[in-house]
């Protein structure tokens, strides 16, 4: 059994020094490949680094919505230099968070828009963050052209959400937040996204899952999230590693 971390932060600071004791860790649980999210330059060039340090490790690299208000020309040749890079495989993560508000969101929606525009120049998916913004973030995506696909990271809408967004070519990627007790909407969002448009990710060193809920989260953990998906589903774990693998593959575009 084959699992992979499609979304982890492997290059944050938690983990400096110590990434290869992390993915020896994670081997043990069966978890062989993870890609690290960049989301503003120092840890797109971060992840980078570690794509080309582990074969086992790849990147994604954009500017998130706290950063957007800082992405002009210069930023986006910086960027494209950085997505033709061998070892990146997406754009992310981008999108729109009006929890935080860091950048306006006229501004948000803006370079959100035009990030996914540049995916599709380079036929690239693109790794998407939405909080509180699931509205507008579905016009966007709607809008655009996602012929290289789209996940929405740590997917936590509803299932009402779900059936909208599968209208698109978007893949549903589910973090430790499916394993937590009260999160009963995602729960139900599990049980309704079909296999074949199902990923699984860590956010590490974020949304650490049961059983070990409270401590710092790393890569490895992915497992405990497909563990609480098979029981969520009602179907055995090595068929969700084998969707999960193989989805992540496809949409990644990974050897």
């Amino acid at each position: 059994m084959e699992l992979i971390d499609n979304h982890t932060h492997l290059q944050d600071e938690l983990f400096r020094g110590k990434e290869e004791f992390y993915l020896d860790r994670a081997q043990k649980l069966g978890v062989t490949r993870v890609i690290c999210a960049g989301q503003d330059p120092e840890f797109n060039r971060r992840a980078i680094e570690l794509s080309q340090r582990f074969a086992n490790v790849s990147a994604m690299v954009g500017y998130c919505p706290d950063v957007a208000k800082d992405y002009d020309q210069k930023a986006e040749d910086q960027l494209i230099d950085q997505l033709e890079t061998p070892g990146v495989v997406a754009i992310g993560e981008v999108g729109l968070d009006y929890y935080w508000d860091e950048s306006p969101r006229q501004v948000q929606r803006e370079i959100f828009a035009r990030q996914i525009e540049l995916a599709h120049e380079l036929k690239m998916p693109v790794d998407i963050h939405t909080r509180d913004a699931f509205a507008d973030c579905y016009q966007i995506l709607k809008n655009s052209n996602l012929e290289y696909g789209a996940i929405l990271h740590s997917f936590n809408g509803d299932v009402q959400w779900l059936n909208k967004f599968l209208d698109l070519n978007v893949y549903f990627s589910y973090s430790g937040v499916a394993s937590f007790t009260k999160a009963t909407e995602v729960h139900e969002a599990v049980r309704q996204t079909p296999l074949e448009r199902l990923l699984v990710e860590t956010d590490a060193p974020y949304l650490t899952p049961k059983p070990y809920r409270g401590r710092q989260n790393e890569p490895g953990y992915v497992y405990y999230v497909a563990q609480a998906i098979s029981k969520l589903k009602g179907i055995p774990l090595e068929e969700v590693a084998k969707a999960t693998y193989d989805n992540t593959v496809s949409v990644y575009g990974l050897s």
